[in-house]
């Protein structure tokens, strides 16, 4: 695959060579590409063996016979679906044998300024399919069909989307030169540093695309340049790297769209039956992106099949199903999934101007047929009562032919008011949690968080509750308790196989509620675990900043003047340990405090027997 103009680097980039360990440390070959991607994958239809793995590029990135597998099928649509001509859509399948490829330094600090919902998927990877079916009288069935997959662990959906719609018709026309010269293009692309807006050349055109940071207001919109930022024009402007046409997907079922918030809330399991791969991704991701800002931390699967390796764990009927969002199209799974509580059919899309016929609700019962018609089938019942305002307000966008972009940011700032709504008082909780800052002193270990209890913070809601400030009415305190004291899934779970760092760094589990019970929702464990994590790190920048304010070597003299060797040692320890985590870019410390406390080591460790500065600080 060579171009014989370029480089050696370049032909030692392409080529076929001993299997890498997966992990390119920055100034590598591939590194770049792979802050981006993980590899991009060709897979055709074989007469004999059916989907096959044609290509894999880099060539020396490793796949499991069980992730090729998994690819194969999932970039394919099934016969069920009946695609002609060039479909999009995407996957997520779980890395098998451990994590591979653990990133590079730059890596993970860009993931900790990254808002949650976009920071990379340790475990999983997305794959994003062009695959293209057409008549062609030279193949032996008559058809042509190749996909084109790109297999990342960004959620970048709108972005790998609209570089598939520019690379996919080329490469089926020019085929493995030009997939070469696409990856070498984007291995000279800058990383995806939040808070950028980035010019990504490819195939000649310019991508302009934004990377939100973690402070960004989640509001869609386009990319803004900061004053100091000097791009060139750029052609094709991407309003956003994950945000899909949230009004587009939601469509059939914006009748519906707070029941499906409450269900997405509750980290209920659902059933998506649609009639194409394109359309069960699309709905699945827009149904995991209405928690935002909060991250969606169940599991889901835009796009899933009867092959795949894990259809024997969702479909068992000896346990209690999975916290699962599932995409199909196969009707076999109306069957096979009958005992699941929620299934949402829809069918074929209808562009037309005019709202299309909105799917009813109906109860699970009436759910034993193959052939059911399109409608949601489950027996929960909405706590919150449904918003007629926001309906007649998109129906009459409709009808004055607002556009689509228009439509996603109202129902989407409906959908993040009522998620601030039932996080705002959990966040008010948390923070009064809290030690004092008073109580943070330079000579003693920082105080610990104050343990979350289930019975204080639902007492919380009686007086500060959004059933007092969310135009939105009904049952809040119903959604809440019912939440926290239902069985099987949902918000309360035992904690103490829960980890967190202490202020040794040690890991410590966290204080459990006296009932030994707490949040059982994966999204709320995963809110939990980030936002203990962030209390902690602020306690520990606190008690660097109580050290800083002794103010000088002379004064940290005085304090050690009547402390053991033992006291001493104990906090060079602690502030070294500190120093390290900080200069990790893991604790928000300034970088004058990091030099006070670098001084104060010194002079500590200089106080001390020249035995144990040895020990402190070797040569």
């Amino acid at each position: 695959m060579d171009q014989g103009a370029g480089a050696g680097q370049q032909r030692d980039r392409g080529r076929l060579g001993a299997p890498s360990s997966g992990t390119r440390a920055p100034g590598t070959p591939w590194a770049r590409f792979s802050a981006w991607l993980e590899c991009v994958c060709v897979v055709t239809f074989d007469l004999e063996l059916g989907q096959a793995l044609e290509l894999v590029y880099p060539s020396d990135f490793q796949l499991t016979d069980k992730e090729k597998s998994s690819i194969c099928y999932l970039s394919f649509p099934d016969s069920h679906s009946g695609c002609l001509g060039d479909t999009q859509f995407s996957f997520r399948i779980r890395q098998c044998g451990g994590q591979r490829r653990p990133g590079h330094v730059g890596e993970k600090r860009s993931d900790s300024w990254a808002p949650a919902s976009l920071q990379r998927e340790p475990a999983h990877f997305f794959g994003y399919v062009y695959f293209r079916q057409v008549k062609d009288s030279s193949m032996k069935r008559g058809y042509f069909q190749k996909s084109l997959v790109l297999l990342s662990r960004l959620p970048f959906v709108r972005l790998f989307q609209a570089l598939l719609g520019l690379v996919a018709p080329e490469f089926f026309d020019k085929l493995a030169p030009c997939l070469e010269a696409v990856c070498n293009e984007i291995d000279q692309w800058p990383a995806p540093a939040p808070g950028q807006t980035l010019n990504l050349p490819i195939m000649g055109v310019v991508l302009q695309v934004h990377i939100p940071l973690r402070a960004d207001t989640p509001e869609p919109g386009p990319p803004k340049q900061s004053s100091h930022e000097t791009l060139l024009p750029a052609p094709v402007v991407l309003p956003s790297v994950h945000e899909l046409d949230l009004f587009r997907c939601f469509r059939p079922v914006l009748a519906h769209v707070q029941l499906l918030w409450e269900l997405m809330l509750l980290g209920e399991p659902l059933l998506v039956l649609a009639p194409s791969p394109a359309v069960s991704s699309e709905i699945v991701l827009a149904l995991t992106s209405c928690l935002q800002p909060l991250k969606f931390c169940c599991d889901y699967r835009p796009y899933f099949t009867i092959h795949d390796s894990e259809f024997k764990e969702f479909t068992t009927r000896t346990q209690a199903p999975p916290n699962v969002v599932l995409g199909v199209t196969n009707p076999f799974f109306i069957k096979t999934l009958q005992h699941w509580p929620h299934i949402l059919r829809v069918g074929e899309p209808k562009m037309s101007g005019d709202l299309p016929k909105q799917v009813k609700l109906k109860k699970p019962s009436r759910l034993k047929t193959l052939d059911t018609k399109p409608g949601l089938y489950t027996a929960y019942t909405a706590h919150l009562h449904r918003d007629k305002a926001l309906l007649r307000r998109l129906l009459k966008g409709l009808q004055k032919k607002r556009p689509s972009d228009v439509q996603t940011a109202v129902l989407r700032r409906h959908l993040l008011e009522l998620t601030q709504s039932f996080i705002v008082p959990l966040e008010h909780y948390m923070a009064s949690l809290m030690p004092l800052q008073k109580g943070i002193v330079p000579w003693k270990t920082p105080p610990q968080i104050r343990p979350f209890r289930q019975d204080d913070f639902l007492q919380s809601l009686e007086r500060a509750g959004p059933q007092l400030t969310c135009v939105l009415k009904g049952d809040w305190l119903g959604l809440y308790r019912w939440a926290a004291h239902r069985r099987g899934p949902g918000l309360l779970r035992p904690v103490g196989a829960h980890t967190h760092p202490s202020a040794h760094g040690s890991p410590q589990p966290p204080p459990p509620c006296p009932d030994r019970r707490f949040f059982k929702s994966p999204h709320f464990d995963g809110w939990y675990r980030q936002r203990h994590r962030e209390m902690t790190q602020k306690l520990e920048a606190l008690h660097l900043e109580a050290i800083y304010s002794l103010s000088s070597a002379q004064n940290i003299e005085i304090w050690m003047k009547d402390k053991s060797e033992v006291e001493v040692v104990d906090l060079i320890l602690k502030l070294q340990e500190r120093l390290v985590r900080a200069q990790g870019h893991q604790l928000p410390v300034k970088e004058a405090t990091l030099t006070r406390a670098r001084l104060y080591i010194d002079t500590a460790i200089g106080s001390l027997p020249k035995d144990l500065q040895a020990v402190l600080c070797p040569p």
